[in-house]
């Protein structure tokens, strides 16, 4: 397994980092770079590896049985968010974690369990964290590394029965591009699991409804100092919509299966016009029905109050559906990973994924893809850390689902 730390620990040393004002594929060169890495590594196993010009790596370890077998597949994401850096990523191993507040890097930035409750279940692990400047970048570096050191097992132990396994990368799943270019036909899988999740032994096959709204708010700009009666604020409407939204529907205050609205980012603000970003979370495609005729009531009841003085415009776009009408019809993709858990002493936790994974586009152009946890935290951010316990667990879980399949088909 020392293998699986030193990838991990290579891995986050890359910028990958995705970028959503780019119209490239992928956004960023350094998914490139890391794409080409992989491909070098993959080879050097003795698969066969293609990297195509939009980036997305794929590769196929032929099955070792001589009955037929289906196809699985095993798919991580090389970028990462663009909510914090992801250069010059720092990572720092704390061995046998005995309590309290990490101090990451040389600052004041810590990691506590007074805001982290997560790490009073860790004592006695080894955490991998941030110097308190940059994300780690286990968000989906992880899951790549994991998937990586899985193949290799397999590589080198052969009595290991395995069908055909076909390996995923792909770019920039965290700006939603992820699945856009994913050749399914190509990849030769029947179902595949991403290696996207969180902490140990969650098993994820339902995910959020997700749609984003630009919400344009447009004023009119003249000198203050000759405004009486003709200037219009685009921020204060802006304001005034916001503080419309309910304020107990937000990502901070829900849980589980409850859906939110977030104003995620103010891409514009000036007197003249004001941009804010939304997006909409619901399981309940109903639900996120409702959230996004919400909007619209509310930008009526602004555009009325302001009788034409300013106005309110809002887009909105589709993102995701939830997986798990696609997924369900299919138990035994869960089942077996729910019994390879088991087997090697992992409880399964089945919990909504709140948030989206290239499984859930996947899963709707003919690729059902449940998620499977990677032992990391706190991603999107320097708070960000994983367990090194927590990635070992994720490989003997990949390899025996390699396994359960072949010996279920014999």
């Amino acid at each position: 397994m020392h293998q699986l730390v030193d990838r991990f620990l290579h891995y986050v040393t890359l910028d990958t980092k995705s970028d959503d004002t780019s119209t490239t594929c992928p956004s960023t060169s350094g998914q490139r770079l890391l794409a080409d890495y992989i491909q070098d590594e993959l080879i050097a196993m003795g698969l066969n590896v293609s990297v195509d010009n939009n980036g997305y790596l794929m590769a196929k370890l032929p099955s070792n049985v001589t009955y037929p077998v289906p196809a699985i597949g095993f798919i991580a994401h090389m970028d990462t968010a663009p909510d914090a850096s992801g250069k010059d990523v720092k990572p720092q191993c704390i061995e046998n974690y005995q309590g309290g507040d990490i101090a990451l890097g040389k600052g004041d930035e810590v990691l506590s369990p007074r805001q982290f409750p997560d790490l009073n279940h860790l004592i006695g692990q080894t955490l991998i964290t941030t110097d308190g400047t940059t994300l780690l970048g286990a968000d989906n570096k992880a899951g790549i590394a994991e998937i990586m050191t899985a193949v290799a097992h397999l590589v080198a132990n052969p009595s290991i029965p395995h069908g055909d396994i076909c390996i995923g990368f792909t770019p920039d799943e965290e700006i939603g591009r992820g699945a856009d270019l994913f050749d399914v036909k190509h990849f030769g899988a029947e179902w595949a699991y991403t290696i996207d999740g969180g902490p140990v032994g969650e098993l994820e096959f339902e995910n959020f409804n997700a749609a984003a709204a630009d919400v344009i708010f447009h004023g009119v700009s003249v000198h203050p100092g000759y405004a009486k009666g003709k200037l219009v604020n685009a921020m204060n409407i802006a304001a005034q919509f916001q503080v419309m939204m309910p304020q107990e529907e937000t990502p901070e205050c829900t849980e589980h299966y409850e859906g939110f609205y977030h104003l995620a980012a103010v891409i514009q603000s000036s007197v003249a016009k004001t941009h804010l970003h939304y997006i909409l979370r619901d399981f309940d495609s109903e639900g996120l029905e409702t959230r996004k005729a919400f909007l619209f009531e509310k930008a009526d009841e602004l555009n009325a109050k302001l009788n034409g003085r300013g106005r309110v415009e809002i887009i909105i776009k589709d993102n995701y559906r939830n997986m798990r009408e696609m997924v369900e019809p299919h138990p035994q993709i869960i089942d077996i990973a729910k019994e390879a858990m088991i087997a090697v002493d992992v409880e399964p936790e089945i919990k909504p994924i709140r948030g989206g994974t290239d499984g859930a586009r996947l899963s709707f152009i003919g690729l059902p893809c449940p998620n499977i946890f990677t032992g990391g935290y706190n991603f999107h951010g320097i708070h960000e850390f994983i367990t090194v316990e927590g990635m070992e667990s994720a490989v003997k879980v990949i390899v025996k689902i390699a396994e359960l399949t072949a010996k279920k088909h014999q």
